[in-house]
């Protein structure tokens, strides 16, 4: 029985994927591989870092950096054991998939994809940032939320869009940066309030 709803979830995520993967355009394509490039992450953490410092003041500014690297580094290493461990193949590698339409943008890559580190960092990032600029009560960050885990979801979806993960491993990566942003950031404002107000910083 378990096994049974083990591969019907397994079928699922493949339907669910593909049809995700044929959702697109011919100008939508490049916006997907953009978003799935290596650029995205100068695009994505230049600006978050100078915001930090910019309305934090140096020191919690640093603090956030240093939890955002942790946060970071974390999902990339839990991804990469994880993959290792389950072994899943990514839809790239499947050629059931590729014939029944599965379009690949960029180069396939290593073998395993869950789950997606792309998707893990990008809503790490996004939670751990937040989670720290509301340390600061004087301003309001809404703006930036929407900003932040609107790009964070999209960068998580074109990896589904450039065939190089299944809706689940995404999905499973949302999840896995949501717990490291959560901590990193619980951690780092553990370590702010220690620190005297952002005016009286020397």
């Amino acid at each position: 029985m378990g096994n049974t709803l083990f591969q019907e979830a397994l079928r699922l995520d493949s339907e669910a994927t593909l049809f995700i993967n044929g959702l697109h355009t011919s100008w939508t394509d490049p916006v997907w591989q953009f978003l799935s490039s290596p650029i995205i992450w100068f695009v994505l953490c230049i600006p978050m870092v100078a915001y930090s410092f910019l309305r934090l003041g140096w020191k919690r500014g640093l603090i956030t950096f240093v939890a955002l690297l942790l946060t970071v580094g974390l999902c990339g290493q839990t991804a990469r054991l994880v993959k290792l461990g389950l072994e899943r193949l990514r839809p790239c590698w499947d050629e059931d998939l590729l014939e029944a339409g599965l379009r690949v943008l960029e180069g396939k890559g290593g073998d395993f994809g869950f789950f997606s580190a792309h998707a893990a960092n990008a809503m790490g990032l996004a939670v751990c940032s937040f989670l720290c600029f509301r340390f600061d009560r004087r301003r309001q960050y809404r703006g930036y939320a929407w900003l932040a885990f609107i790009l964070a979801f999209l960068i998580g979806i074109s990896r589904i869009f450039v065939g190089k993960h299944y809706l689940g491993d995404v999905m499973a990566g949302f999840l896995v940066g949501l717990a490291a942003g959560w901590l990193f950031a619980f951690l780092a404002r553990l370590v702010m309030k220690r620190l005297p107000p952002s005016g009286e910083e020397t």
